[in-house]
């Protein structure tokens, strides 16, 4: 039976000095991604975990395996580029509480693996934090739409964190492709977004709950949080990426933010 591969990562920041890739990209430009946060724990030392996308001033949205583990201090880091380092951009807000989708069970097949972060105050917004913008309730994009995956994960199969924000372009697969038998089959449903698969392009670890990043009339929209990838590789052949489909819970995430 294929595996599954969550994305998330505990890598310690500070051990990995490597300036590679998100497999398939490059480096992205400082702040090219400003609703781009990362996700971080407290063991004794703060380390990156996960990605995740700004969606309002005190709102975060992630992948619901990101916060799985019960008792763990969190932060969200906005306006960061590299995770070693003060860029004196950053801003860093702990977590107040996380609101994980009822229909999470911890099966990534099952899908619903998203949740939000209500942080403990405010974002600043300036030229290096901006909110993200969400796509329509049921908008689905078409297969071969190009998109960005970004994230501070691995740059090889068992590799490090980058410590510098990576983006690589990668292309939407269908889910009618993406379904087929000797793509990922039942392990995705209509709630999922698909991309990659070429072996070249992917996220990896350390990406999970980073967005999916898709231009349309110059503006770009986040379509979805990094959920998971194939264990035997995360740039592996006819395997891509799968992010949870944020245009089919916006009136969750409405909901949710209502609430508060």
């Amino acid at each position: 039976m294929l595996r599954l591969l969550v994305l998330a990562s505990l890598a310690l920041l500070g051990l990995c000095s490597e300036n590679n890739r998100v497999i398939g990209g490059t480096e992205a430009n400082r702040h090219a991604w400003p609703w781009q946060i990362s996700l971080q724990g407290y063991a004794g030392y703060w380390y990156h975990s996960c990605g995740g996308t700004l969606i309002r001033n005190r709102w975060v949205l992630t992948a619901a395996h990101c916060v799985d583990s019960p008792g763990i201090t969190r932060r969200v880091v906005v306006g960061d580029h590299n995770i070693y380092e003060d860029d004196k951009t950053e801003q860093y807000i702990y977590v107040q509480h996380v609101i994980v989708h009822e229909g999470w069970n911890g099966d990534l097949g099952l899908g619903n693996d998203i949740a939000l972060l209500y942080l403990e105050h405010d974002v600043v917004l300036n030229q290096f934090v901006q909110l993200a913008n969400l796509p329509d309730a049921g908008a689905i994009l078409p297969n071969g739409y190009l998109c960005y995956v970004t994230g501070w994960g691995y740059t090889e199969n068992n590799g490090n964190v980058s410590p510098t924000l990576q983006q690589a372009p990668i292309k939407v697969v269908s889910y009618e492709v993406c379904s087929q038998p000797d793509w990922w089959s039942y392990y995705v449903n209509k709630n999922m977004v698909c991309a990659g698969g070429d072996g070249i392009t992917s996220g990896c670890q350390g990406d999970s709950g980073g967005p999916l990043n898709c231009e349309h009339n110059g503006i770009y929209y986040v379509h979805g949080a990094t959920s998971f990838g194939a264990a035997a590789g995360c740039d592996m052949f006819m395997k891509p990426t799968v992010w949870t489909r944020f245009s089919a819970y916006i009136d969750w995430i409405n909901n949710k933010i209502a609430y508060y």
